[in-house]
């Protein structure tokens, strides 16, 4: 086909027009109009003749300039919205398309009757909107198979998508497109129908939306009167809650201080009690270490006596045991004018030491060994002894020590007794080789 073929194929299309419209053919009809300028867009194809009828295809779907005039109404007023319908038209005229819906509509199904720019885009349309339903289709392989599936698909909600599908479908044979044609027909009414019903349920749900808003306005209005109401309650109860609140804090406050006087209050009760009680106790042991003071000095006196008849008993037993030598004249030291130290030995035989050695013109000097009396006053009996006795058996280590270091350095006498005994004493004196000397 050639651009000199076009002006014919416009007036084709401008006479489907006038022909699907039943009026004559004026250049004043909106749709003869709409067809002309569609049919002006028409690009020239050029190819062979191709056999168009039912059925003559086994391996090729049909495209939709190839189906019949009479499905062109319903597969365009089915399949394709007709807001896409106009963006199309749109698209191939550009401008935007004047005419009314059923104008559009009319020039369409004109300008669908041979292969144009619109058919083309239509077509695309077609394709890309039911892609998922033709990928399933491609499984029919017969005519029987495509009837059930188009039967099924009549009772469904997809029936734009079987439509498509089913015309353009290889397997379709002419019977099946005429009893398509005839279940789109009768569907078509029944959508009418129900577009009456709906209409007038609708028109009823609109009274009815007009009662319901009425009566939601006034529910509305009352609820916000409510709501005020409540909102003004619930200000007044706020603002008494901050008075509550502060009442509380003052009152915790001055709880708070109280707590705090009532815990001085009973830390001082605390105090007073406590020295009272230390007054109480101190009382007691007053008068119990004057019970005490009083049985000591008892204990004293009693203990001075049975010391004074022990020394008694002790001197007597020593020198009634001693050897006659013991009482001879003639001692090996002489201790006239000496000072002789005691170093350690009971306290009951200190007196018959102090008796045995001043009876030979010596001056006595004791220390009791670090018992009771301290290391310095040792070291200054050391240095004004002229001869040193330490008992061993009754002396401190410290003592020991300090006495035989001291008669090292100085080079004083000192005799060393393991057992301190008066007899044991006077045999050290009266010996020329005492017990331990050094």
């Amino acid at each position: 086909m050639c651009s000199a073929d076009r002006p014919k194929r416009g007036l084709n299309l401008v006479s489907l027009v006038a022909s699907s419209r039943h009026a004559p053919e004026t250049e004043s009809d909106p749709a003869f109009a709409v067809a002309s300028r569609l049919a002006a867009r028409v690009p020239a194809v050029a190819g062979e003749p191709v056999d168009l009828s039912p059925g003559a295809q086994s391996s090729r779907r049909r495209r939709l300039w190839e189906l019949p005039r009479a499905v062109f109404c319903p597969v365009l007023g089915t399949c394709v919205p007709i807001e896409q319908l106009r963006r199309l038209a749109d698209k191939v005229l550009g401008q935007r398309v004047l005419a009314d819906d059923y104008e559009l509509h009319c020039g369409a199904i004109n300008a669908c009757a041979s292969r144009g720019e619109l058919a083309e885009r239509l077509q695309r349309e077609l394709d890309t909107r039911y892609a998922a339903a033709i990928r399933q289709a491609r499984t029919l392989r017969t005519v029987e198979a495509l009837q059930v599936y188009w039967r099924e698909a009549t009772f469904g909600s997809e029936v734009g998508a079987a439509l498509w599908v089913t015309l353009t479908h290889p397997s379709c044979d002419a019977a099946l497109e005429e009893q398509v044609q005839r279940d789109i027909h009768m569907l078509q009414h029944q959508v009418g129908t129900g577009v009456r019903v709906d209409a007038r349920r609708l028109h009823e749900l609109a009274s009815e939306n007009g009662v319901l808003t009425r009566e939601l306005a006034a529910i509305q209005a009352r609820v916000t009167r409510q709501m005020a109401e409540k909102a003004a309650e619930i200000e007044r109860q706020q603002a008494e809650l901050v008075r509550l609140r502060a009442q509380l804090l003052a009152r915790d406050t001055r709880i708070a201080c109280l707590q705090d006087d009532l815990a001085a209050l009973q830390g001082s009760a605390s105090v007073a009690q406590a020295r009272l009680n230390l007054a109480y106790r101190l009382e007691w042991q007053q008068q119990r270490l004057q019970s005490l003071s009083e049985a000591l000095d008892s204990s004293q006196q009693q203990v001075r006596r049975l010391e004074r008849r022990l020394v008694h008993c002790a001197a007597g037993l020593e020198l009634v045991s001693a050897p006659a030598s013991a009482s001879m004249p003639g001692l090996a030291l002489d201790l006239q004018d000496k000072a002789v130290l005691c170093v350690g030995g009971r306290p009951a035989s200190v007196p018959i030491y102090r008796q045995e050695i001043e009876v030979r013109g010596a001056r006595f000097l004791h220390h009791d060994g670090g018992e009771e009396e301290s290391a310095a006053r040792l070291e200054a009996h050391l240095e004004a002894a002229d001869l040193v006795i330490c008992q061993t058996g009754c002396i401190s280590h410290g003592a020991y020590w300090r006495v035989k270091s001291h008669c090292k350095r100085t080079g004083k006498r000192c005799v060393f007794v393991d057992r301190p005994s008066a007899a044991g004493l006077l045999r050290s004196l009266e010996s020329d080789t005492p017990g331990r000397t050094d």
